[in-house]
């Protein structure tokens, strides 16, 4: 549950801030936030405006950018890359920036958190968007704190449509055990907290169902983060593979998003794989982004439950173990492409009722499920979008996930060890 005390925090703006002294709890259109925040004397609180809300923008971009680690240089770098394109009556770019002491020292080497309402300009060199909130003792680990900021967010940013991004490192579906601390997203070396698999699912729960969630971070393209972040949006736009650390290019796919604010979710999800992985290939560097329709996941888990079934049924342990040595890995080689693993095991059994089962799955994740998928480099053949946990030995922290609970891929990891 949030805590009072972070509600509390949350309220704090610092006398440190760009605007001195300026509270922001109202709504109103960019153009008059901007003027009156601009305006604003040092030491005095912004009046809210008068009258109902603006009406909703076509849509809100909600980036939360985790740079409190050693991504500090890239999330200035590309909050500055929000800031060529810049919100547009019809497009909202909302970001929270974190900081922490010890790594970029550039654009006054504040500390904290900062949310802005982006804004264009010129300057790549500094962050010039106005302050929308400081806050001076962040979490930005806690999933209550990305909650709030969704929220808060939304409810001064009203729009038809929403996307979230989840930007920092990022390690896959799970963090348990000692040996897996480094398995989540968002992850604030100066509380120590980083938002696990499971919480990524409560989070996404209080906030209400978004039309887009990408992570821009390393290795999120999982089963088992996908299906607990199903009900929490229609698409998802991740990486089966660790990420440069450039990440998005935040210029190339809001540039597309406020020339034709008009297109669809599956449209810009796919602006958004398609930003990625040109950029990557222009300069030579492997990468892999895909677009994942969450309506068909649970079909999905059934799907391979009958698979999983049919490989054990036939007793085809041979055929499996081959399938996961030569699939398709990832930074984690546990983590294989879902796709590329069904394939092997189908290419290497005899059993027809496998293959046929292989067929019918492989005909759904790759038409249904995967809506857009790139890969870059010849390193990623054989990534076709979602990838899998497929050990060579099991962990308990497994069983904490929903999909272990709905499916039976954990009996399945058991029997092929």
């Amino acid at each position: 549950m949030k805590k009072v005390s972070l509600a509390a925090l949350l309220c704090v703006v610092s006398a440190a801030a760009v605007f001195a002294g300026v509270t922001f709890d109202q709504k109103g259109s960019v153009p008059e936030i901007v003027s009156q925040l601009k305006s604003a004397a040092p030491g005095a609180d912004l009046v809210p405006l008068p009258g109902n809300p603006k009406a909703p923008a076509k849509w809100t971009v909600m980036v939360y950018v985790n740079a409190k680690n050693n991504l500090e240089q890239f999330g200035l770098g590309d909050v500055n890359e929000m800031e060529a394109i810049g919100s547009t009556p019809a497009v909202n770019i909302v970001a929270e920036l974190g900081r922490i002491d010890g790594y970029s020292s550039e654009d006054g080497d504040w500390k904290g958190s900062r949310r802005y309402l982006i804004q264009k300009d010129n300057d790549t060199a500094a962050i010039t968007s106005p302050v929308l909130m400081e806050i001076p003792k962040s979490d930005m680990g806690k999933w209550e704190n990305l909650v709030e900021f969704v929220k808060w967010s939304q409810a001064r940013f009203p729009a038809q449509h929403y996307v979230l991004v989840i930007w920092n490192h990022g390690s896959g579906w799970n963090k348990n055990l000692p040996f897996e601390s480094s398995k989540g997203i968002s992850y604030d070396d100066e509380s120590g907290n980083h938002i696990t698999t499971p919480q990524l699912k409560q989070a996404l729960n209080a906030t209400g169902k978004l039309d887009i969630l990408a992570m821009d971070a390393c290795l999120m393209a999982m089963m088992e983060v996908a299906y607990e972040a199903r009900t929490g949006a229609d698409y998802i736009v991740s990486s089966e593979e660790t990420e440069p650390g450039d990440g998005y290019t935040y210029n190339t796919w809001l540039d597309k998003l406020a020339a034709k604010p008009d297109m669809t979710q599956a449209e810009l999800s796919k602006a958004m794989v398609d930003s990625y992985t040109d950029h990557y290939q222009q300069i030579g560097q492997g990468g892999t982004q895909s677009s994942v329709r969450t309506e068909n996941l649970y079909r999905l888990g059934q799907l391979l439950n009958g698979w999983t079934s049919a490989v054990i049924g036939a007793n085809d342990l041979v055929s499996a173990k081959n399938a996961r040595s030569k699939a398709q890995a990832f930074y984690y080689s546990s983590n294989k492409d879902l796709g590329n693993f069904v394939k092997l095991v189908s290419d290497g059994t005899q059993n027809a009722d496998v293959k046929a089962k292989s067929a019918e799955l492989l005909g759904f994740l790759n038409g249904p499920v995967i809506y857009h998928n790139r890969a870059t480099g010849a390193k990623y053949a054989n990534a076709t979008g979602l990838a899998i946990y497929v050990p060579s030995y099991y962990t308990a922290a497994y069983d904490e996930l929903q999909w272990a609970k709905d499916s039976n891929w954990d009996d399945f990891i058991k029997w092929m060890k």
